[in-house]
């Protein structure tokens, strides 16, 4: 029998949101779908890699939580080629725990993952946690530009030298706290409570996330000048001194 989850994990601002599902294990589809919808979401389900892709494009679900492992084709080809349209966040089931794997899932454009066996209660803190930062009620600042960025939290948009950049949720947050505060350096922790409000996790969901933004806004993402490696530290945004900042 699947425990009745406790509706005290809802969030009425989030009520209506549609999750979709993409695990072939019925019994995980299940409790997941069980504690997604008492937590008021709409949840659609298909069982494989390539359903998943055609699912996103017809349905436009609000976040996908995609299983690692699939038929057709796996989770992290299926996460790569919606990545080439699609910004929609991503959380990744894995029962693969080690790092090397978590990693391929991030760089293929996941934006969070979980591994096997999981609390379906964190999975749904987790769904609730990306949909709110993504969510434009929940981003009320003003837009900033500062150098050669235009941040608009409440569009969730964000451009360089008035290029569009194509960011996921967590990109979006990356790049918007760092520009907030340049050539400021932050450890990986420091970043992981910011951006993910996570107190721990593991620290290469940061190192990724960061190798991703500089393929998007450096000129030579080997050879960073925005955002730089302090090395013993963290990372850092170099902006220029005296950029223009207004809001």
């Amino acid at each position: 029998m699947i425990p009745e989850p406790s509706r005290s994990i809802g969030n009425a601002d989030l009520i209506d949101r549609r999750v979709l599902v993409v695990d072939d294990d019925p019994t995980v589809t299940e409790v997941v779908s069980e504690y997604l919808r008492s937590a008021g979401f709409v949840v659609d389900h298909v069982a494989d890699g390539f359903a998943a892709i055609e699912a996103e494009a017809r349905i436009g679900p609000d976040l996908i939580v995609l299983d690692r492992m699939l038929p057709g084709i796996d989770g992290i080809e299926a996460c790569r080629r919606i990545r080439t349209t699609s910004a929609t966040p991503i959380i990744l089931l894995t029962a693969l725990g080690s790092e090397d794997e978590r990693i391929k899932g991030l760089e293929a454009g996941a934006d969070d993952y979980l591994t096997k066996p999981f609390s379906p209660r964190e999975l749904v803190l987790r769904v609730q946690s990306i949909l709110r930062r993504s969510m434009t009620e929940f981003a009320p600042e003003s837009p900033l530009d500062r150098g050669p960025f235009h941040i608009d939290p409440s569009a969730r948009v964000a451009t360089m030298d008035g290029r569009h950049l194509n960011l996921t949720v967590r990109e979006f947050d990356l790049l918007s706290f760092l520009v907030k505060h340049p050539r400021q350096a932050f450890s990986r922790e420091e970043l992981l409570s910011a951006v993910w409000g996570w107190t721990y996790g593991d620290l290469s969901t940061v190192t990724v996330h960061v190798r991703r933004l500089r393929e998007k806004i450096e000129p030579d993402p080997t050879q960073p000048t925005l955002l730089t490696t302090v090395w013993g530290i963290g990372y850092r945004m170099d902006l220029p001194e005296g950029a223009r900042e207004s809001s």
